[in-house]
C-alpha cells in the first residue's frame, strides 16, 4: 500500500497528524504531489519531514515560487511566498542548503505503468487547476484525459474526489470514501493535508491499495496552526481563519 499526500502548505500540525495516521496502517511508501510550502508558518520543518518520509515528491507551484518568483499569485499568497523564502534563507547550517537543493531537484511529473502523478494536471503539471465544475467543460476534460494512460493522481485544488472520463465528479462522501479502479480512465484529486477547501477542516489524503482508493480524513490542531500564522505579520490572518472552516 502507498499513501498519496499533497498541498501541505507549511502546516506542521496537519502533516504530523497525517504521518501519524499513515504509521498506523500497513503503508510501505508515501508519495507527495507538491506544495510542501506556502501559506503556512513552518516551511523548514515541513520540508524536513517530507525529505525524511516520502519516497517521491513532486514540485508544486508554491515550491517553485519560493525558488524563483510567484506568477499569477494573489497578494496574500505572494506575501506568504516572500516570507517563506526569507525564512528558508535565514535558516543556517547544512540543513538549509539541503532544503534548497531538495526543492530545486523536484520533478514535475512521475510516471509508472498505468499511473501518472502530477501536482496540477496532465496538461500542465504545475499550474492547471481541475475543479469539480470542470466536468461541464467538455473540451478541457477531453484534452486532459487524452494525456492520461489510465490513472492520474493530482492535487492543487485542495478538493478531493474522482473525475471519470464520462464527465462525472465523485466526492468522497458520495462514494463512502472509497473507489475501485477498473479499466476506465480516472483523475483522482487527493485533497490537501494543510489547507482543505471543501468545507471539511480535516486533513485529506489517499491510500492506494491494489485497485482500491481510500480517501482519508484526519483531525489536527488547526487552532494551533492558525495562532502561529496570526503571530507572523507577513502572513495574512485569513490564512489562519480559513483553516477552521476548511475553505
Amino acid at each position: 500500500m502507498r499513501a498519496i499526500i499533497s498541498d501541505i502548505h507549511a502546516n506542521l500540525e496537519a502533516l504530523e497528524a497525517v504521518l501519524a495516521d499513515i504509521r498506523g496502517q500497513n503503508i510501505s511508501e508515501i508519495y507527495c504531489l507538491g506544495d510542501i510550502i506556502g501559506y503556512g508558518p513552518n516551511p523548514c520543518e515541513c520540508i524536513d519531514r517530507v525529505m525524511s518520509t516520502c519516497k517521491l515528491t513532486l514540485l508544486g507551484n508554491h515550491d517553485q515560487a519560493a525558488l524563483f518568483d510567484p506568477e499569477g499569485f494573489n497578494a496574500s499568497a505572494e506575501r506568504a511566498v516572500f516570507w517563506t523564502r526569507k525564512t528558508l534563507e535565514s535558516s543556517s547550517g547544512p540543513d538549509a542548503d539541503k532544503r534548497w537543493d531538495f526543492l530545486g531537484e523536484l520533478p514535475r511529473v512521475h510516471r509508472e505503468p498505468n499511473y501518472l502523478f502530477v501536482h496540477g494536471s496532465a496538461r500542465n503539471p504545475l499550474n492547471e487547476y481541475v475543479f469539480p465544475e470542470d466536468i461541464y467543460n467538455q473540451r478541457k476534460m477531453e484534452r486532459i484525459f487524452s494525456l492520461v494512460e489510465k490513472y492520474c493522481f493530482q492535487g492543487h485544488t485542495h478538493i478531493p474526489g474522482v473525475f471519470t472520463e464520462d464527465l462525472n465528479f465523485l466526492a468522497p462522501e458520495e462514494i463512502d470514501f472509497k473507489y475501485e479502479m477498473t479499466d476506465k480512465k480516472i483523475l483522482v484529486n487527493v485533497g490537501s493535508v494543510g489547507q482543505p477547501r471543501n468545507s471539511d477542516n480535516r486533513s485529506s489524503y489517499v491510500v492506494l491499495d491494489g485497485n482500491m482508493i481510500y480517501f482519508k480524513r484526519v483531525e489536527y490542531d488547526f487552532a494551533r496552526t492558525a495562532q502561529k500564522i496570526y503571530e507572523i505579520s507577513d502572513l495574512d490572518n485569513f490564512l489562519g481563519e480559513r483553516l477552521a472552516d476548511g475553505r
